[in-house]
């Protein structure tokens, strides 16, 4: 029979490593959060390889003394739970520093060569701790500036079932990076170097300086673009235990990615990945971006601290809010309102590519491909007719017949009034293939794609006039479906099943392992019961119930409804527009929240400014 007994230290260290030292970018996490919790306001990050032979991190913090190093190298020792915070009594859910679980450096120490050194600030000298997987080796003065530095070797090296799962040095390098451009998103009053040396070579990859504005710190870490391209946020809600406020800088719509790793979300100064946070983000521009696309932003969420447990992950890098919904909503209703601030908003400028398609004269030669597909294969760049030369024959000149020169529908170009400097959009002054308004403003010329920015104007009009709450209402079934699924996804559609009902899809439990549909929205009454619940089920699972709506999905398909009927009720591209319907778009579009972009996330509208259309005829 087995016996129950106690494991060896070493080995219960290795196993704990395990939850919280996955490759060198979590070794380097817990480092910095130390760092950070020391009061650092310099740090300074060296990796050789990425981490996977060396990772070093010095700091200008509180530092530690001999005795303090010989506790921080032993298991659950810390400095960073105050004693109210300990006890039958305490609260450790109270706890305000990036760590507390006093796990970090002898996990570490055990499956690595850790080197501490650290000096107190107005001590005489410092002090020098090297343990080798998890064997003290060495200890003794040191020299060094009042702070600590900790170095980490040869990770994994007597572990090779953990190392041979070790990606590449460049994997390792981007992990590692990701890991310190969220710190540093998180404390802009701290100035961060990273360092990366491959091959013998090393190289600076990121430089920050303290106190710099969120904005900045934000844009140069992820884009520089970016801070052209979005809002700010700074919405405040009260909650039972104090304030909630939600800051950072949202991306317009128009402004979007590919993959949802530009979207950075901080609790209380911890970056997060989670998924509550995620769904939030989804949810609010849910109708401004096509779902193969995703925002980019920094979102800083601070809230009292019994209103959320950072203690349910080893690695805190998951949260449990104890109001989710309220959480969801107020994240929701903050982006959308910052948003609304942006709304005639597009992404700043044309992109630079289709500038460096500009030609300096016209060159008489077959088309582009682009442009054929733009003008539906006529040749728009062919030489056009050339007058007799004035020398010879001025008074023909002007008796040339109108016909005899291409005509164009504008309006003959008048200067702006002044009331006109008001227009954003300016004022409309032709139209380009019957599908792009040209419009001069103050301040620039600009180039509106009517048919995109129509089908927002329709959207918005919809709502207004309360489509959206008709296309929730429930339309019953005469024979009610009975879907079979999996308990397990019976049980999250029965514990979502209210909010669901309030998108007009109603839903009761038949049985353990079956669903009964009774009603659906009447906007996807022709939707297939059995794969509808199934899609809202692994929405669920993915994203979290939605006090709401249930379920993200729903909603996105009656947005997505709803933006069908805006596509089909709206201009269409290659109408003629006379030059008052054009001003008419543009001053709707001045008025409408949103319409600087599509329903897809894609511009409505770019502009041209003064300076690169002179640019664009050399005179800068």
């Amino acid at each position: 029979m087995p016996q129950i007994r106690r494991l060896p230290s070493t080995l219960v260290n290795r196993i704990a490593a395990g939850e919280v030292v996955e490759r060198p970018a979590s070794a380097l996490k817990e480092v910095v959060e130390n760092a950070i919790d020391a009061g650092a306001r310099r740090i300074d990050i060296a990796l050789t390889d990425g981490g996977l032979t060396r990772l070093e991190v010095t700091d200008d913090g509180c530092g530690m003394s001999a005795e303090e190093m010989e506790l921080a190298l032993e298991r659950h020792a810390t400095s960073k739970l105050p004693d109210t915070l300990i006890g039958e009594e305490g609260a450790i859910e109270m706890v305000e520093t990036l760590g507390f679980r006093g796990e970090a450096l002898p996990s570490i120490a055990s499956v690595a060569r850790l080197t501490l050194e650290s000096r107190v600030q107005g001590a005489a000298e410092g002090w020098r701790c090297v343990v080798d997987h998890g064997e003290p080796v060495e200890e003794g003065p040191a020299a060094l500036p009042p702070g600590t530095r900790v170095r980490v070797e040869q990770l994994f090296a007597r572990v090779p079932a953990r190392r041979k799962f070790l990606r590449t040095a460049r994997s390792e390098y981007i992990a590692s990076l990701d890991v310190i451009r969220r710190l540093a998103m998180a404390r802009p009053e701290i100035a961060f170097t990273l360092t990366n040396g491959a091959e013998g070579k090393e190289r600076t990859v990121l430089r920050t300086q303290p106190g710099e504005p969120l904005a900045t710190r934000v844009a140069q870490i992820v884009a520089h673009e970016l801070k052209d391209n979005s809002v700010p946020i700074d919405l405040t809600r009260e909650t039972p235990h104090g304030a909630m406020r939600l800051t950072g800088i949202a991306g317009l719509p128009t402004y979007n990615r590919g993959v949802a790793d530009h979207q950075y979300l901080f609790v209380n100064g911890r970056p997060v990945k989670d998924r509550l946070l995620v769904g939030a983000v989804r949810g609010a521009y849910s109708d401004m971006l096509a779902r193969d696309r995703h925002a980019v932003l920094a979102l800083f969420l601070d809230l009292p601290p019994q209103e959320v447990d950072v203690n349910v992950h080893p690695a805190k890098t998951e949260v449990r809010f104890r109001d989710a919904s309220g959480v969801r909503g107020f994240i929701v209703s903050g982006l959308r309102q910052a948003l609304a601030t942006g709304d005639r908003r597009s992404a700043q400028g044309p992109d630079r590519k289709a500038m460096e398609r500009w030609q300096a004269e016209p060159v008489a030669h077959s088309p582009q491909a682009s442009l054929e597909s733009i003008f539906s294969g006529r040749d728009w760049t062919a030489a056009q007719p050339r007058p007799a030369r004035v020398s010879e024959a001025g008074a023909d000149w002007n008796r040339a017949s109108s016909d005899a020169l291409p005509m164009g529908r504008a309006e003959e170009a008048e200067p702006i009034p002044d009331e006109a400097r008001q227009y954003p959009l300016g004022i409309a002054r032709g139209q380009v293939a019957n599908t792009y308004i040209v419009a001069e403003a103050a301040d620039g010329l600009v180039l509106v794609d009517q048919h995109a920015a129509h089908e927002r104007l329709v959207l918005e009009r919809l709502r207004a006039a309360g489509a959206g709450e008709a296309a929730k209402r429930s339309q019953a079934l005469l024979v009610p479906d009975v879907v079979e699924m999996d308990e397990v996804d019976c049980d999250r559609l029965e514990e979502a099943a209210e909010g669901l009902a309030r998108f007009g899809l109603v839903i009761e439990r038949f049985g353990p392992s079956a669903m009964l549909v009774r009603a659906v929205p009447a906007a996807i009454a022709k939707a297939d019961s059995d794969r509808l619940l199934r899609d809202l089920a692994d929405d669920i699972a993915h994203h979290g119930k939605q006090e709401d709506s249930g379920s993200l999905l729903l909603a996105e398909r009656l947005e997505y409804t709803l933006a069908t009927m805006a596509c089909h009720g709206s201009v269409r591209a290659g109408r003629v527009l006379s030059v008052a319907e054009m001003n008419a778009l543009l001053r709707e579009m001045e008025s409408t929240p949103r319409s600087g972009q599509c329903n897809h996330g894609r511009p409505t509208w770019v502009k041209l400014s003064m300076e690169d259309v002179e640019k664009l005829f050399g005179r800068h």
